[in-house]
């Protein structure tokens, strides 16, 4: 069967092969082997990325591990404090002088003049009473006097004419002792008489209620009309006015025991009320109690506070700021302290930013700071918020040079932990 025949029939032939088939054949085999060697590329370029990969996170990993390991603390430098020390204290201002106004006689309330709030002067008349019993009384008693003025003028007539008879011989002598006392008695008669009618005459100049010093009417408890009795009658509630002396005012405050011996008197201080921001009264520390009250344990001092303009009310709660004498002290924060069973102490740094855990010994409590009379220098640095796991020998970082995370914790934190903790495996 011929060439043809085979090729018609698809059947190949047994002889050469066709030169073009070979041709495509290895043009197959190379671009194979070409795709094969990129495939090749391509997968030792992806594990080499990976390994690259792992090992920079790696890397971070180590230094984040690093840097948690490391402790980071805010510190201070402690000072010795010169300047003297200024406590703050809460107190009551009061009037310089509060004067409850009675009845000194009984009456009705004809009227009234002042009203709450009036200021007025020493002698001004608040109120008019109506006193018909002293009225009546003060007649009787200018009756009774002019009785026991003629009772007198009798007597004494009596007793030099009976005198007359005795250098007579005409009378004894016991009646004429007795004529001499009817006398004196009728005269002691008419100095009680005259008394009890001036007496009167006093109350009467009650009828008017005058201001016993200049101030501000701060109570009126009477209307016209009201009966009133004489005297306190039952207490400062039932007054007829309170007069208040504003300028100056006085103010008293409870200085503890820690303080006491460290204010004289004579020494300003400076109030303030909370109401008015931004102002500052001055006073005078004018007189202290001189003793500890057991029950408080604290002294009581009289401040004495200007207040011509009327700014301050008697009655407002203020503050003081008492200064104290002036003593130099080295004080250090309450969260500096650590308080555990071996006692007080703190925690130093040094230049090699090594803590060493020193126990000191505590003065007075200041406030947010506490005296240290023994265990420390000036000048040393500690820790604040020192944590608990804290011990000698441990090197701490400053929470200023902790690394910063972004869109976290800013420089200075003051955590024990680095703020930066972005990186995760």
């Amino acid at each position: 069967m011929s060439s043809e025949r085979h090729s018609s029939l698809a059947i190949h032939s047994t002889g050469v092969q066709d030169p073009h088939d070979l041709v495509q054949r290895k043009q197959v085999i190379r671009t194979s082997k070409i795709a094969a060697a990129a495939v090749v590329v391509l997968l030792l370029a992806g594990g080499a990325r990976t390994v690259l990969s792992q090992s920079q996170k790696m890397d971070q990993l180590k230094a984040d591990v690093q840097a948690r390991n490391q402790i980071y603390v805010k510190t201070t430098v402690v000072k010795m404090r010169e300047a003297g020390q200024t406590v703050a204290l809460p107190g009551s201002l009061q009037g310089y002088a509060q004067s409850p106004i009675y009845a000194r006689v009984p009456g009705y309330v004809k009227r009234w003049h002042k009203d709450i709030g009036s200021r007025v002067r020493k002698g001004e008349v608040l109120a008019e009473l109506e006193t018909p019993e002293t009225e009546e009384q003060l007649s009787q008693a200018l009756a009774t006097r002019q009785q026991a003025a003629a009772s007198l003028e009798l007597a004494k007539s009596t007793e030099a004419r009976w005198i007359a008879l005795r250098a007579k011989d005409a009378v004894s002598q016991q009646e004429v002792d007795e004529k001499r006392s009817n006398s004196t008695q009728a005269m002691a008669n008419l100095a009680a008489a005259e008394a009890n009618m001036q007496r009167l005459k006093q109350l009467s100049n009650f009828k008017s209620l005058l201001s016993p010093t200049d101030g501000v009417i701060t109570r009126r408890n009477v209307d016209t009309g009201d009966l009133v009795d004489a005297g306190a009658g039952g207490g400062l509630a039932r007054a007829l006015f309170v007069v208040t002396q504003t300028h100056p005012l006085r103010l008293f405050v409870n200085v503890p025991q820690t303080y006491a011996q460290q204010i004289k008197n004579g020494q300003k201080v400076t109030v303030s009320q909370a109401e008015l921001r931004g102002q500052k009264f001055e006073g005078t520390l004018a007189r202290t109690s001189a003793s500890i009250d057991p029950v408080t344990r604290s002294m009581q001092v009289e401040i004495s506070l200007p207040n011509k303009d009327g700014t301050l009310l008697p009655g407002a709660f203020v503050q003081v700021d008492l200064p104290l004498q002036s003593k130099a002290t080295l004080t250090v924060p309450n969260n500096a302290l650590i308080i555990r069973a071996g006692g007080v102490r703190v925690a130093m740094v040094d230049a090699d930013k090594r803590v060493k855990l020193q126990t000191i010994t505590l003065g007075r409590n200041l406030g947010e700071q506490v005296e240290v009379t023994s265990g420390l220098k000036d000048g040393a640095r500690l820790v604040l918020n020192p944590p608990d796991a804290l011990t000698d020998g441990d090197v701490v970082n400053f929470a200023i040079d902790a690394p910063k995370e972004e869109g976290g914790a800013k420089e200075g934190s003051t955590k024990d932990t680095p703020p930066s903790e972005k990186a995760k495996p």
